[in-house]
């Protein structure tokens, strides 16, 4: 057969393929899906799982007055391929190419940006009410899976929904990653029959029909009702989407394009709102990510023949991290682990194996894992919550009320801070420094090399108090000078105390900053280096050091406006500090691209020190 895909410009060229024809254009999806993430790394696992359920929504709902929503974003690569990024697909992840994610700059067939989860249902609730006002035609279909009705915001959104009283459809993709599964053959049939127009035509004559018989209609029409309810329970297990106010349809094969079709038109007539329950298997068509889809969930550049990583992973923050918390719970029977859904991504699976019933994951739920962790701290545990820097941001209120404020005894491993790289704007590490820097009673660490994790992981534990942040970048160790020892001390001076300038960062630009100093020793400008391990609080005898020098020159891989930084130059300007300083870190949200290429582009690296420095200086 002629290749399809390379026809497809829009939902719009769907419209005329037969059932056949677009069995083909989802196995050439999926091939094409396997050698662009094989290339760019991406998302694997889920993107395959969801092609035949991606190519019925498009067929379905691709009006350009629909609306698709989809949770995460990482299940999207297929949304992207029918919506005019056929070509732009090989560009995904990479530096000037599309993102990896939902991106409303990017095309107007992304309704909403999405990196994080559980947010589909609240923002395409939005949408459909704002086309209710504006009395705008077309339909708005939330997509969520993977994990994400583990987030409480996603009940949020269906308790909100339930009241829309309009056709509003919520797709559950459950790849059995976030609810059990209903099964049966009676419960699948009435499930089908009940999305019928007929049977939908049927149901309300008979209740029309009912309510217009004096005396016995209204209560013969309420034990109808009971009834079904009670065989709905029976048959489902749970009537918690209908409770809430929606009508729950399914479970339904999620491969089985014909029927989803067939299912997603009906749900098209059904003047309610609604939950279609839609089963997928993560993986589906490449055999290593079905076998093993956690593993292919996030994936870097791979050999697609063999399955195995182009670039096989080492030791880095994240498995040192790893290590230290297993050593320390092995001596301390109080330490607890706490994550959110990160298990493998915070390299928490030889501590949940080791110690079981200290091992707590607690799904995408940010905001419970830091709550979960005070409670633990409260009644004498030592908990150590590991969450990536972008998610940490979800749960700030908790780390003030139920931490901070509370002045309990809390670790927080924050994974991936600063620059992340391919995963882009949603995923970069680059709020943490400055937020938790707004919060009293938190002491949070910057370790550049692995050596400073673990002294510092020990001191957060036994030495300081209340709520501690260990904060450490995504990815290995850079290159430490051969004359650099750390000493696990709140601060550390490096290079010659008698040089002219001063330089100061904190975490992995240290590494920069050491490369930096060497290339502006062969221009004859000598600098030292001000290393800060702990950046709340920075210790008085860092800013006694610093405010000698005349001119001062600040480093940060994190948010400038409200950042070390500053904090750095108010305590400067307390010690009357008459110098000049010069502060660079960020401004903004940080596009895809490489570590490398972002601290270039955003002059964070050694080359954007010296020209910063050597631009002040020769002035």
């Amino acid at each position: 057969m002629a290749n399809l895909l390379d026809k497809i410009d829009s939902p719009a060229d769907l419209q005329s393929l037969t059932n056949e024809e677009l069995e083909q254009l989802c196995a050439e999806i999926r091939q094409k899906i396997i050698k662009i993430v094989s290339a760019n790394g991406g998302h694997l696992a889920s993107n395959l799982g969801t092609v035949e359920l991606t190519v019925a929504l498009e067929k379905v709902f691709g009006k350009p007055e629909d609306r698709i929503v989809w949770d995460v974003g990482h299940q999207a690569y297929t949304h992207k391929i029918l919506t005019g990024r056929r070509e732009a697909i090989s560009t995904i992840r990479t530096k000037g190419g599309i993102s990896g994610f939902p991106n409303r700059q990017e095309s107007p067939w992304d309704a909403f940006t999405a990196g994080h989860s559980s947010t589909s249902i609240s923002a395409a609730l939005g949408i459909a009410e704002a086309k209710a006002i504006r009395g705008e035609t077309g339909h708005v279909v939330a997509v969520i899976g993977d994990g994400a009705l583990t987030g409480g915001l996603a009940y949020e959104g269906l308790n909100n929904a339930g009241r829309f009283h309009k056709n509003f459809i919520v797709i559950l993709n459950d790849n059995k990653m976030s609810i059990s599964h209903n099964v049966g053959g009676i419960a699948r049939y009435l499930a089908h029959m009940r999305t019928k127009p007929a049977y939908l035509k049927a149901k309300s004559d008979v209740e029309s029909t009912l309510h217009h018989i004096p005396m016995v209609g209204d209560p013969m029409s309420n034990i109808i009702k009971k009834s079904k309810a009670v065989l709905k329970q029976l048959l489902y297990n749970s009537t918690l989407f209908e409770d809430l106010g929606l009508f729950y349809y399914g479970p339904y094969d999620g491969h089985d394009l014909p029927q989803l079709i067939e299912i997603l038109q009906n749900a098209k007539q059904i003047d309610h709102p609604m939950l279609i329950h839609v089963l997928t298997e993560k993986g589906r068509g490449y055999a290593f990510a079905e076998k093993n889809p956690g593993a292919f969930h996030g994936v870097s550049k791979f050999d697609v023949k063999t399955g195995k990583s182009v670039h096989p992973g080492g030791e880095n923050f994240s498995s040192v991290f790893g290590m230290q918390i297993c050593k320390l719970a092995r001596e301390d029977p109080k330490i607890c682990a706490v994550t959110a859904a990160m298990r493998s991504g915070t390299c928490l699976e030889a501590f949940s194996h080791e110690f079981p019933e200290r091992f707590f994951d607690v799904g995408i739920a940010e905001e419970h894992a830091i709550t979960f962790s005070g409670g633990l701290s409260s009644a004498g545990m030592l908990p150590v919550c590991a969450i990536y820097s972008t998610f940490l941001q979800r749960s700030y209120d908790q780390l003030i009320h139920d931490a901070a404020l509370q002045r309990l005894k809390l670790v927080i491993a924050v994974d991936r801070a600063g620059v992340v790289g391919e995963d882009g704007e949603t995923h970069q590490g680059i709020m943490d420094a400055a937020f938790l820097n707004t919060i009293p009673e938190i002491t949070v660490y910057s370790p550049a090399y692995y050596e400073e994790l673990c002294m510092d992981l020990q001191k957060a534990l036994y030495e300081d108090q209340n709520v501690v942040a260990v904060r450490y970048p995504r990815g290995c160790q850079l290159f430490k000078p051969f004359d650099f020892i750390p000493d696990g001390m709140p601060y550390q001076t490096y290079g010659e105390k008698s040089a002219p300038l001063l330089l100061v960062t904190y975490g992995r630009l240290f590494s920069y900053a050491c490369k930096a100093k060497t290339l502006l020793k062969e221009k004859n400008i000598k600098i030292s280096i001000l290393k800060l391990n702990r950046i709340k609080p920075i210790d008085e005898k860092a800013i006694s050091f610093a405010s000698a020098y005349e001119k001062i020159f600040f480093f940060e891989e994190g948010m400038e406006e409200g950042g070390i930084g500053e904090h750095f130059l108010r305590m400067l300007k307390q010690e009357n500090f008459k110098g000049n300083y010069y502060l660079r870190g960020i401004h903004d949200f940080v596009p895809h691209a490489t570590v490398d290429q972002a601290l270039k582009e955003l002059l964070l690296d050694a080359d954007g020190m010296c020209q910063m420095i050597l631009t002040e200086t020769l002035n």
